[in-house]
């Protein structure tokens, strides 16, 4: 259904990513089984949340013991960023029932991938086939973590977590070829890593939202 709307080398690029985050999500699971969580937390997570930063983030602020509202409030504030997500990508998750899916299989990858093709057709075909792969490999990911996680003393050490950004980073490449674009970026860039070491884990990727009066302007 997607797949026919789409060449191959974006098929190819979207299964790859896919099969990081499926990665990413074993190094969820198995942190969230070496920090003591039952696996239908971050199973439950992996597939109502479906957000990889705010679910490390949930977990993390449990056990370092916060309670579940001010985890699930920290959740809720990294994922603010959905909100201009969801503006870019209104006529791709379709209408009705429809969106509603459309809208929870939204994040950083598949907005990214629909809105880099040429075509409306090869936008919403990316967007679905993405989001919907993604939904798929991330809780299997999850469940594998939690199997393996009695082995894994140190996720960390396998440097699972810099494969998010390095995703994203891959992706928008293409994109930096725009003068605007890239110009924004580099002040985004700027705004996170210098707002890091005084705020809160997220928060800094907010801020960095404010270069977009850069692209704006320009």
């Amino acid at each position: 259904m997607f797949t026919s709307s789409l060449n191959n080398n974006t098929i190819k690029n979207i299964v790859l990513v896919c099969i990081a985050d499926l990665i990413v999500g074993i190094s969820y699971g198995a942190l969230a089984h070496s920090q003591g969580f039952d696996l239908w937390v971050p199973l439950t997570l992996s597939i109502l949340v479906l957000a990889g930063a705010s679910e490390f983030l949930f977990i993390g602020v449990i056990f370092t013991g916060g309670s579940p509202i001010s985890a699930a409030l920290a959740g809720l504030l990294v994922n603010s960023r959905h909100i201009p997500f969801s503006f870019a990508v209104s006529e791709l998750v379709g209408k009705g029932p429809k969106a509603l899916l459309g809208y929870h299989i939204m994040n950083d990858e598949s907005v990214v991938f629909g809105l880099a093709q040429e075509s409306d057709k090869e936008k919403r075909a990316a967007f679905w086939l993405c989001g919907i792969g993604i939904l798929i490999c991330w809780p299997v990911g999850v469940l594998i973590g939690e199997g393996v996680g009695s082995f894994i003393q140190d996720t960390q050490m396998f440097g699972m977590d810099a494969m998010f950004p390095a995703i994203i980073l891959a992706l928008s490449l293409p994109a930096l070829k725009d003068k605007r674009l890239r110009l924004a970026a580099i002040a985004g860039a700027i705004i996170a890593v210098a707002t890091t070491p005084y705020l809160p884990a997220g928060i800094p990727v907010l801020m960095a939202l404010l270069s977009l009066v850069i692209y704006i302007r320009s």
